[in-house]
């Protein structure tokens, strides 16, 4: 199989072969399903399942055209980001998550930074819920619609606040990829510094590869549960890391 694909890779970017091409975007197409099946917010009323594998297709065929084998990087690895972020622009593009649920993911986020700014340590839900001057059945509930719409991820964590002009900044910019380094390692921290239950819906969620759906049978919660700790664990995360932006801008 990988001698195949090799054999592909040189027909296409030796001659511009289209069958070759084709075969390899064939040969890939499981990336697709796979990034669309991973995404963690749901985008019922949006966009169909079928639209969004689409939009992936596209990704997946910019990143074929645009990969460079002899950069001795796997193939997967550089298309999935790109993938994912095809499909994420044509739902952003959509403007399909409600306004409400935006103002829920900005105050949450704040509400949650100021409280360990103040706690040194995680705010429990009910201190979060009291801070915002709801209840703790209510926070529950923002947290699960922010958890299914937002468009958070750790990758677009690690990235937050990285000035760069193509997907490829990453790999071509010392200076981008130096930051993108620091940040992994403050993202490192920041994770291993999470709640325990969050901490572990992060490890299954990234390093294990399983949907939310699998690591609410694992952990013998719902999805809705799951979503809430995700996105609780994304928005501390992000929030932790935007403090450290902020901290550095103003001693640069």
């Amino acid at each position: 199989m990988a001698e195949n694909r090799d054999r592909l890779w040189r027909q296409y970017k030796g001659s511009s072969d289209q069958h070759a091409r084709e075969q390899i975007i064939t040969s890939y197409a499981y990336l697709a399903k796979y990034v669309v099946d991973r995404l963690s917010f749901s985008v019922v009323g949006a966009a169909s399942y079928d639209d969004l594998i689409g939009h992936a297709v596209v990704g997946l065929i910019e990143a074929v055209e645009k990969f460079e084998p002899e950069r001795g990087l796997k193939f997967e690895t550089f298309a999935i980001p790109r993938v994912r972020g095809a499909v994420i622009d044509a739902l952003r593009n959509l403007d399909w998550a409600p306004r409400s649920v935006r103002k829920d993911e900005a105050d949450l986020r704040r509400a949650i930074a100021v409280a360990e700014a103040e706690l040194c340590r995680p705010p429990t839900d009910k201190e979060l819920a009291d801070r915002l001057d709801i209840t703790v059945s209510e926070l529950e509930d923002k947290l699960a619609l922010v958890g299914r719409s937002s468009l958070l991820s750790l990758d677009e964590t690690l990235s937050a606040g990285i000035e760069i002009s193509s997907p490829d900044a990453f790999e071509d910019d010392p200076y981008v990829a130096a930051q993108k380094e620091e940040r992994a390692g403050l993202l490192a921290e920041a994770i291993d510094a999470l709640p325990e239950r969050e901490r572990l819906v992060v490890s299954l969620y990234y390093a294990d590869g399983l949907t939310l759906r699998e690591i609410a049978e694992v952990l013998g919660v719902t999805e809705s549960r799951v979503c809430q700790l995700h996105a609780k664990a994304t928005l501390r995360l992000n929030g932790k890391l935007a403090r450290h932006s902020d901290a550095f801008a103003l001693v640069a």
